[in-house]
């Protein structure tokens, strides 16, 4: 194999991953896989996809070596192939931002719309953590908070936060966390707890980038 076909193989092999992630569906699934291992029908009910529109999605990330399965029970459980795809899921995701406008402005459009919506970043959470003065919620599914969450961070999924509100204090600024800055579960928690009477804020990012970058985490 002279050069010129070693250059041609190699750019082949990489135009397969970058035509794998070139469907929002298997964006989707990635930024859910990111959250930890699950089975193919959590996929599905998570991305509102059929069990075999998800299988087929997961195929071809599986294919482009972006994801691996293994079989626990009678269930294939597929995750991140390595912590090298969720940094370049990372990286895909700022490139969106700072290079395609109608990006931003469907997330700005989305915010303004919810002007009462605070975030705050890593680091003011952390200082908030040193002073003891916040509650960290985890609004994601309880599935997703046993794979691993912020440290002393409490569940309270999205769907059970109405019948679980009273249990926080109103005295300590609560702040809600999600899958990333693409998820807007946080958003809806917030909005609801403030128009409750809570200071409440989401977290700037989710609990995958929180990991990447070596915050203290907890798996069940």
């Amino acid at each position: 194999m002279n050069i010129r076909e070693f250059k041609t193989s190699l750019y082949k092999e990489m135009s397969g991953m970058t035509k794998a992630l070139g469907n929002p569906h298997r964006l989707e699934i990635l930024d859910l896989l990111a959250q930890g291992p699950v089975p193919v029908e959590y996929i599905a009910v998570n991305t509102n996809l059929t069990v075999a529109n998800a299988s087929q999605h997961l195929q071809v990330l599986k294919n482009a070596m972006l994801v691996v399965s293994e079989k626990r029970g009678k269930y294939n459980y597929y995750k991140l192939a390595n912590e090298q795809v969720f940094k370049s899921w990372c990286a895909l995701r700022r490139l969106g931002f700072s290079q395609n406008e109608e990006i931003n402005n469907l997330f700005n459009d989305f915010r303004k719309e919810r002007s009462e919506l605070k975030t705050i970043s890593r680091d003011e959470l952390i200082q908030k953590i040193k002073t003891d003065s916040v509650v960290i919620v985890d609004v994601r599914p309880e599935e997703e908070f046993i794979n691993g969450h912020i440290e002393n961070a409490l569940s309270y999924p999205l769907n059970e936060l109405r019948k679980k509100m009273s249990e926080l204090p109103k005295n300590k600024e609560i702040v809600a966390y999600c899958r990333g800055p693409l998820c807007m579960m946080a958003d809806v928690a917030v909005m609801f707890l403030s128009t409750n009477g809570y200071k409440a804020s989401r977290l700037e990012h989710g609990f995958p980038d929180w990991e990447a970058e070596g915050m203290p985490v907890e798996k069940l």
